[in-house]
């Protein structure tokens, strides 16, 4: 970092490329058109010194990094806490399609110079700190997600090493051992998240309206609510879905280019795996999701495609009941269908 002193600007503009090891700092005082840089370690002592170093200008700060879970929360909420510092953490899709047209390679350090120049050029959104009620419960419901993976890892391996005669019995009885350790973590966390939950009224409410969707037991609604209840209130719908990843991309041009619609899967793979199975539950039991799908079907879509549009419904649903704080109503949701018995 450069020793020498600065002068004072209007407004400091700041872009971070956050890594597990370390921050790619640029910045460029409004009026410039030069950018100083520098490299921290991403620990509590590397936060301290970036205020440090940002501090310098003697302006209100402007920074913009990218939501790269765990590693770019702790620096956005030691900047949040900071005087005249304003954080706004991006979607990394929303900021691709912004440095694309900018940067010729692609480094950490070019990284943080497109970033600045998104802090000085668009529209600047702060971030909304979560709760810390919101953060100890999105923190569980990733370990439970974490745990559950594992869960049916050894569920499997149990099974399979059950069906051979050649595997050993200690094995099988170790595999066991680790099942019955992993169910145990299973029980004792989900019991940590709904505690944490009920800390906070509103969790609690949105709890409650969860589980009042056919489809949506306790587990998902932890799942779900843990991805959730963190986003901003101020996003759309739309803005959701897009988060998710279960927006629809297109694929047309002229009469020679028309390929099948997909999602882009540029969201939130764990939101997006915590709707699947509430999402194949409510097809079937739900009368209205399922009168959905089965008109999807009937209209030539695939069961796949089905299910990621009653996905997308489910999250559509969600949006309301958390928006407006009322009980979910399939009517409001699907008026122009019929349920099927």
């Amino acid at each position: 970092m450069s020793k020498r002193s600065v002068p004072s600007c209007a407004v400091l503009y700041c872009g971070i490329d956050v890594s597990a090891a370390t921050l790619a700092v640029a910045v460029q005082p409004e009026g410039c058109d030069h950018f100083e840089q520098c490299t921290l370690p991403n620990t509590v002592a590397g936060h301290r010194k970036l205020i440090a170093w940002l501090g310098r200008w003697k302006a209100p700060v402007r920074v913009s990094l990218e939501s790269t879970g765990i590693y770019s929360l702790d620096v956005a909420m030691a900047l949040d806490a900071a005087a005249g510092i304003a954080v706004a953490v991006l979607n990394p899709r929303r900021f691709h399609q912004f440095a694309e047209s900018l940067r010729r390679s692609k480094t950490d350090a070019a990284d943080a110079v497109a970033l600045a120049e998104y802090s000085r050029r668009m529209r600047f959104e702060a971030w909304s700190r979560p709760s810390p009620e919101v953060l100890a419960l999105r923190g569980i419901s990733r370990h439970l997600a974490t745990l559950s993976e594992e869960h049916a890892r050894l569920k499997n391996r149990l099974h399979a090493a059950c069906g051979s005669a050649s595997m050993p019995h200690c094995v099988r009885e170790d595999l066991r051992r680790a099942l019955a350790r992993v169910e145990k973590s299973l029980q004792r966390m989900h019991r940590e998240a709904v505690a944490a939950i009920r800390k906070d009224d509103g969790l609690q409410q949105k709890f409650q309206h969860l589980l009042g969707i056919k489809g949506i037991g306790e587990v998902s609604a932890v799942q779900l609510l843990g991805e959730l209840a963190g986003l901003d209130p101020a996003m759309t719908v739309r803005q959701w879905v897009a988060q998710s990843g279960l927006d629809p991309v297109h694929q047309i041009s002229g009469t020679s280019v028309h390929k099948q619609s997909r999602i882009s899967r540029r969201g939130n793979p764990r939101l997006r795996r915590a709707l699947y199975m509430p999402a194949l539950s409510a097809s079937r039991f739900d009368p209205h999701f399922k009168a959905f799908y089965t008109l999807l079907l009937a209209r030539n879509k695939t069961k796949l495609q089905a299910l990621t549009a009653v996905a997308r419904k489910l999250l559509h649903a969600i949006f309301g009941i958390f928006k407006t704080g009322t009980k979910f109503s399939g009517a409001k949701l699907f008026p122009h269908l019929i349920p099927t018995s």
